[in-house]
């Protein structure tokens, strides 16, 4: 997010305009946390993982009185665009701060999730991979040293995107999610062949959605008769130095963002779609279904069943 943030504001200078952030997101246009975009506050934010700008979510936004808070604020600074980082979640509420005042937004999609409709990245996925990479790279180490089953549980909500990728990034014998059936039966027989040829040390992926962590490292353990132990990645797969992809996905969103306002557009959310960069109204958007990209279940259903 914080490269993002960077350039949004940068690129936004280009156009003439006065840039201001807004510190914890929906809270800080309520309470009026809302400041300048100083060169001292962009300096030196690339390269931080998370936002340096906080986060937060407000049941308050829902309510008419304090969105009419908030627009007062924007007034006081006459602001008059707004962009929003974040999932689909903030897109819905400034689209009805957009119904209530008519205060354009351009949304940049940011979960690592990765479930947001009509789009196949969001910032911050990348990252969180490679965080999700280096753990599993580390655990195999003790797995093969010890001779242990482990698994590991990755974030991801109910979308398995995570957890597949990660699999086959780091070369899991099984992973387990939602869009998937598994098979358990299926997968015991497998696994026991490859410990007849040699295999020494498994590897499991689950993604949280499924809810099968636990059970699946004491199916291991009882299955196979291996030393099964779990660990859960947890909120480490949401921070970390983001990767030069993100960073250059970020730049590449942002200015897309300031171009969108600047062309008169309203409630626009930036997508990556097929290879390709552009925008969808929030309406397409919270209408569609998120689907994982097909071809890549293809590719693990052969270490899910």
């Amino acid at each position: 997010m914080n490269p993002a943030v960077k350039s949004a504001c940068d690129y936004s200078r280009k156009h003439g305009w006065k840039p201001f952030l807004v510190d914890w997101g929906l809270r800080g246009l309520i309470e009026g946390w809302i400041y300048e975009a100083t060169k001292e506050r962009l300096s030196g934010i690339l390269h931080k993982g998370g936002t340096v700008l906080g986060s937060s979510r407000s049941k308050r936004f829902f309510d008419l009185q304090y969105r009419e808070q908030a627009y007062r604020h924007l007034q006081e600074k006459k602001i008059s665009k707004l962009i929003v980082i974040g999932g689909d979640g903030s897109f819905s509420a400034l689209n009805q701060f957009y119904s209530d005042f008519g205060v354009p937004f351009a949304g940049i999609p940011a979960t690592i999730d990765n479930d947001i409709p009509g789009t196949d990245y969001c910032l911050g996925v990348d990252t969180a991979l490679n965080m999700i990479r280096w753990s599993v790279d580390s655990i195999r180490d003790t797995a093969s040293s010890f001779s242990r089953a482990f698994v590991v549980e990755t974030m991801g909500r109910h979308c398995g995107y995570l957890a597949m990728t990660s699999a086959l990034a780091t070369g899991a014998e099984v992973c387990l999610v939602p869009e998937i059936p598994y098979d358990l039966d299926s997968i015991a027989e497998r696994l026991r062949k490859e410990k007849e040829e040699g295999r020494k040390y498994l590897l499991g992926i689950v993604a949280e959605g499924t809810g099968m962590g636990e059970s699946l490292t004491r199916w291991m353990g009882e299955a196979l008769g291996m030393d099964a132990r779990l660990t859960v990645l947890g909120h480490i797969q949401r921070g970390g130095s983001p990767t030069v992809y993100d960073r250059v996905m970020a730049f590449k969103f942002a200015n897309a963002a300031v171009e969108s306002l600047a062309s008169g557009q309203t409630n626009q959310v930036m997508t990556f779609k097929d290879g390709s960069y552009g925008s969808a109204s929030i309406n397409e958007i919270t209408d569609q279904q998120h689907h994982v990209d097909p071809s890549l279940i293809k590719l693990c259903e052969a270490i899910s069943r």
